[in-house]
């Protein structure tokens, strides 16, 4: 199963931190998947470190690379296609961060993982938490 990790999956991860569940953390090893991160995630990071929401060990950039790295990410751009389909989506959830990712996920047929409930009940969605 390929997966498309949301922004607290993606900051969880590579934080080893308990808040990732078994179910995502068992995706994240499997060897035969392939794993990505949206340009969206990094854009929503930036923003929320910006405004002091979000404390990284250095700069987002730098953050963003080594965690790509370690962990074997590829990252997906956000192309016109994908901005438009997530203006069509269901009215489900607001946030066009989250909104981009489910796009992301839909035009890529990948599985989000994400804790978020409210995703999950997007149609031609396949969600994991």
């Amino acid at each position: 199963m390929n997966c498309l990790l949301d922004t607290c999956a993606l900051i969880w991860l590579v934080n080893d931190a308990p808040e990732l569940s078994l179910e995502a953390r068992g995706a994240c090893a499997n060897a035969n998947a392939l794993l990505y991160v949206s340009a969206a995630t990094a854009w929503e990071m930036a923003l929320k470190h910006a405004r002091a929401k979000l404390s990284l060990p250095g700069p987002v950039f730098d953050w963003w690379k080594r965690a790509l790295a370690r962990h074997v990410l590829l990252e997906l751009p956000v192309t016109a296609d994908i901005a438009i389909a997530s203006t069509a989506l269901p009215p489900l959830h607001a946030d066009p961060a989250d909104r981009l990712l489910i796009a992301t996920a839909q035009q890529h047929q990948l599985t989000l993982l994400t804790p978020d409930l409210t995703i999950a009940k997007y149609p031609n969605l396949t969600t994991l938490w």
